[in-house]
């Protein structure tokens, strides 16, 4: 018989927060009572307090007193910085994952596939977790464990800026379907083998996301005119 696992009270009150800022439910900008949000999760403000701590450490939220914190804004620094990094370590972590796939990565590459759909407007957290699933099942296939950490570390940031760009801006069916060749033709050059071609398809892919969308939407007005 297999028991589920159990969570603290201090987990639990992170893992609640943390999705509500991940499926954009709490905005950027966003305050929080440490009293109000306990009373809604039913427990006392020593496990929301030590959640929070936690979330401020990933970056997610500011704290402002003993009593308050608030969602992290977005900036266009940080999208930068989010963007700088990613265009160079996803086409690293594609092109060997072409190299180093096994049969087991290769199962997990395909069944994270079919359940995906190109993110849209309407996408809700679980179409977010899906597209999180595929590119975790191609970087993954590279085994290399330190850039599987820096990727799963960057995750949580970059779905913000994502979201960012679906509340500002409708994709057209030609960018849908754009979308979804990059994910096919990235999935099925990994399982070919060719690390090339993988790559370079990561690389647009980066160059084209809704992360690069949302810097190019928060960069100063006085830096996009020069």
């Amino acid at each position: 018989m297999t028991t589920k696992p159990v969570f603290s009270k201090s987990q639990y009150a992170y893992e609640e927060i943390k999705q509500r800022i991940l499926a954009d439910e709490l905005h950027p900008g966003a305050a929080l009572s440490q009293e109000g949000i306990a009373a809604e999760l039913g427990v006392s403000t020593t496990p929301v307090r030590e959640a929070l701590k936690r979330l401020a450490a990933e970056g997610l939220m500011t704290l402002e007193t003993h009593r308050d914190a608030r969602v992290t804004e977005l900036t266009f620094e940080e999208a930068q910085s989010l963007y700088e990094v990613r265009s160079h370590v996803d086409p690293l972590a594609a092109g060997w994952a072409a190299q180093r796939r096994t049969d087991g990565d290769i199962g997990a590459i395909r069944r994270a596939l079919s359940a995906l759909d190109p993110l849209t407007g309407t996408s809700g957290i679980q179409a977010l977790i899906a597209h999180r699933d595929f590119h975790r099942a191609v970087y993954r296939a590279s085994h290399n464990e330190p850039l599987i950490g820096i990727l799963d570390s960057l995750w949580d940031k970059a779905d913000r800026y994502r979201q960012f760009t679906l509340r500002h801006r409708a994709g057209s069916e030609s960018e849908v379907e754009r979308v979804r060749g990059e994910h096919r033709g990235l999935a099925e050059a990994v399982v070919e083998g060719d690390s090339g071609t993988a790559e370079e398809i990561m690389r647009q892919h980066i160059s084209r996301s809704l992360g690069r969308q949302a810097m190019e939407a928060l960069r100063p007005k006085a830096a996009r005119a020069t």
